[in-house]
């Protein structure tokens, strides 16, 4: 089972994390803390897992994000190295070429597709173009509950 996933900038800025497991606040900043550290010292030629804890580390560059998730000792690390891999294709698809700008900007969007790629760790829809009917179903009912008109109405259109 997934502990956690975090997505970080070349400069170590948090862009995203998803908990899996509870941890206080404080150990959470330790965990982050520590895990970028380290992955941002390694060369790129190194290899994307690491034995971090009682964990597994497996992690993946794409363009300035690094997209990072800790296991279980007796999880597959090609399996999550997989599912981060599914997790940017997702994104590209809803976004068109994902950079760090879309998951500054659109977080919640970036948090609903993991959320429907993942739940409570464990995958939960293997299919790219069932979670991007979830997604497109969703943008929808997000439409129909602002009304139109609603920024000219009130002068702010």
């Amino acid at each position: 089972m997934m502990q956690f996933m975090l997505l970080f900038s070349r400069q170590g800025k948090l862009r995203l994390q998803k908990w899996y497991v509870a941890h206080p606040d404080k150990l959470k900043k330790k965990i982050t803390r520590e895990l970028v550290t380290t992955i941002l010292s390694r060369k790129p030629k190194m290899c994307s897992f690491l034995e971090w804890k009682e964990l597994k580390v497996v992690y993946k560059r794409y363009a300035s994000l690094y997209f990072c998730c800790a296991v279980e000792q007796c999880d597959n690390e090609l399996l999550t190295l997989e599912i981060i891999h599914r997790y940017v294709e997702l994104l590209d698809k809803y976004f068109g070429s994902v950079c760090e700008l879309d998951i500054i900007f659109n977080f919640e969007k970036a948090y609903f597709i993991l959320d429907e790629l993942l739940l409570g760790g464990e995958v939960q829809e293997t299919s790219k173009k069932n979670v991007l009917k979830a997604i497109a179903a969703q943008d929808l009912l997000q439409e129909e509950e602002t009304p139109q008109g609603f920024f000219e109405d009130h002068g702010l259109g």
